[in-house]
Parts: C-alpha cells; structure tokens; sequence
C-alpha cells in the first residue's frame, strides 16, 4: 500500500511540473498579432495589431499567403501597439492563412495570427422569412378561414366535452 501511494504522489508531482513548465506566461505575454476581422471576404480590408514590438517599434507584416503582400505596422498611442492594415485581393480563395509580423528596431521578435477567407460576410446572410407549411396553420397564417374553422371546431368540442361531464356528474348524484 505504501509504495502505490508512493508511486502515485511522484506521479502527480511529476504531472504538475510538465503543467507548470509548459503553462504560458500571463501579463507578460503579448508576442500575438490580432487580426481584425479574423474571417473577411476577397476585397475587405484587415487590420493587424500587435504589442511585441514596444511602444516605439514598428514592424513589416506579410500577408503574401492570402495574396496581399507586404505591408507597414507603425507604432501608435493605442495600448502601444503596432498597427497596420491591408486589403485581400478580390480573387482570394477560401482558407485559413497566416499574416506574419516582424518587429524592427531593436527587437527581432516574429509574431503570427491567422486570417480566415469566406465568400459571404456574416453580417450580409439573409434570415429565414415566411411560415413553415405543416398544415396546422397559425393565428396569422396563411388562410384565415380556415383557421377560424379550427378555433370553431375546437370550441364546440371543448363545449360538448363539458356538457357530457355536467351530465355524468348529475347522474351519479354529485
């Protein structure tokens, strides 16, 4: 018993060291290159941020992947961060592509963010319109009368269910 519980405590203890080891530093970290809006269409343009390179630096972006080529990230007074933008080319194919960054100035840091391609914006999709055909009908559907017939059929039902009961319970003296 002993040395299971031994083997299991080393066990954990080494667990917790590799989560540790490979946990990414928080509050440090800004080595990430946001890229807005992270899915476009062939013909938008996408802005790219990012803090790596420092308050004063600027960095080259590449976005040759997607087509668009190189472009500038200057620095600027929001959060210090670089920022530049591009625009994809109107033949741009569905995917997923990397934009690369790299910081000039006294730092060389690389930082990459990915670019998603669609054919249709988001914001630009239609809504379903119209009623769904299931042959019950609706308040507002698409016949009147003949809903007006079902609300009848329904109240003469419900009136004749209630007269039966009436009658049974004075029949037995209720």
């Amino acid at each position: 018993m002993r040395r299971t519980a031994r083997l299991l405590t080393g066990s954990a203890l080494a667990l917790g060291a590799a989560v540790l080891a490979s946990a990414p530093a928080y509050g440090g970290d800004t080595a990430v290159l946001e890229v807005y809006p992270s899915a476009a269409v062939p013909g938008s343009q996408v802005t790219v941020n990012t803090a790596a390179c420092g308050a004063e630096g600027a960095a080259a972006g590449d976005a040759s992947a997607v087509g668009a080529g190189v472009f500038v990230l200057a620095p600027s007074t929001h959060e210090q961060d670089a920022i530049g933008q591009f625009r994809v080319p109107p033949g741009a194919q569905p995917g997923t592509y990397e934009i690369v960054a790299k910081c000039s100035g006294g730092r060389h840091t690389t930082v990459t963010g990915d670019l998603t391609i669609t054919l249709t914006a988001a914001k630009d999709q239609t809504q379903p319109r119209g009623s769904v055909k299931t042959g019950v009908g609706g308040a507002l559907g698409p016949d009147p009368v003949k809903t007006a017939a079902g609300v009848a059929a329904l109240a003469v039902a419900a009136a004749g269910g209630t007269w039966l009961l009436h009658r049974r319970l004075r029949a037995d003296g209720i």
